[in-house]
């Protein structure tokens, strides 16, 4: 896993950016805390972005909810944020399969960044440190990851026109 965030894009000021994250509310916490570094982030990459938060009970619910947003609203990005924490049984990876399925498969469906970083974690020394410090945290990196996702996708789509 690394252990640098991505370099940071910026994305001119031009044009009206809508994204739209999508975080759990279990293990809030550390949810919140990618949830505000992406905000911050946001505001850095991509200034001119109307960036809306939609809280679901758990991260099971992100893909329902991301499919939603991508049918109803139209976003440049989506930015997929949650936690998981491993237990004692299966669950927690059966969870966090489903998920990045599902999320890659919305990805390809509507072609829009789609940005996982629903976090499968083994002890919260790990969830404290990819999203509440700023040397690993996967907000940052979601947000890094969707300016520079829309960006290639606007980039493309003009070279698949211009054929």
């Amino acid at each position: 896993m690394s252990l640098s965030v991505p370099p940071k894009p910026r994305i001119p000021a031009s044009g009206r950016h809508k994204i739209a994250i999508v975080a759990s509310q279990f293990n809030q916490e550390y949810t919140d805390g990618l949830v505000q570094s992406a905000i911050d982030e946001l505001a850095s990459v991509v200034p001119s972005a109307r960036i809306d938060l939609i809280r679901v009970p758990g991260a099971f619910e992100i893909p329902l909810a991301t499919k939603l947003i991508l049918e109803s609203d139209q976003p440049h990005a989506v930015l997929c944020l949650g936690v998981i924490l491993e237990g004692e049984t299966a669950h927690a990876e059966l969870v966090a399969n489903s998920v990045t399925d599902q999320l890659l498969s919305l990805s390809l469906q509507f072609n829009t960044p789609v940005i996982h970083e629903v976090l499968l974690v083994e002890t919260h020394e790990q969830a404290q440190a990819r999203c509440l410090e700023p040397t690993m945290n996967r907000g940052i990196d979601a947000a890094r990851a969707a300016a520079s996702m829309m960006e290639v996708r606007k980039e493309l789509t003009k070279a698949v026109r211009a054929r």
